[in-house]
C-alpha cells in the first residue's frame, strides 16, 4: 500500500502544571479508541525530554475523510475536546500529506 495521500498530523501539547498524569491517563483511553477506527493508520505519543510537561502525538490517517471522521468521533469529542483541551496551557497541530 502506498504512502501517498496519507495525512499526517504532529500535535504538540503544552500540558498545564500539575496536570500531567491526568492527561496521559486520558490519552492511555484515547489512543486505542483512535487505532480501532477504520482509517487511522498509527498513533503515537512521545514527552518531551527536555519539557517533561509536553507531549508530541503523531496520528497518520489514510486520508482527509479518515482525518474528519476522527476528529467528530465521540470518544475525540469527549476525550480531547471535553476533557484534555481544558489541561493545556498551548497546542499546535500541523497537518502533513505523504507525498
Amino acid at each position: 500500500m502506498s504512502a501517498a495521500g496519507h495525512i499526517t498530523v504532529a500535535a504538540r501539547w503544552q500540558v498545564k502544571e500539575g496536570a500531567f498524569s491526568e492527561v496521559l491517563a486520558i490519552v492511555a483511553e484515547l489512543r486505542p479508541l483512535s487505532l480501532g477506527e477504520p482509517g487511522c493508520l498509527g498513533y503515537e505519543v512521545y514527552q518531551g525530554v527536555d519539557a517533561p510537561n509536553s507531549l508530541l502525538l503523531f496520528e497518520r490517517y489514510r486520508d482527509e475523510a479518515a482525518l474528519d471522521a476522527h476528529k467528530q468521533s465521540a470518544h475525540y469529542q469527549n476525550l480531547v475536546a471535553g476533557r484534555i483541551l481544558p489541561l493545556l496551557e498551548d497546542r499546535r497541530v500541523e497537518f502533513f500529506s505523504a507525498k
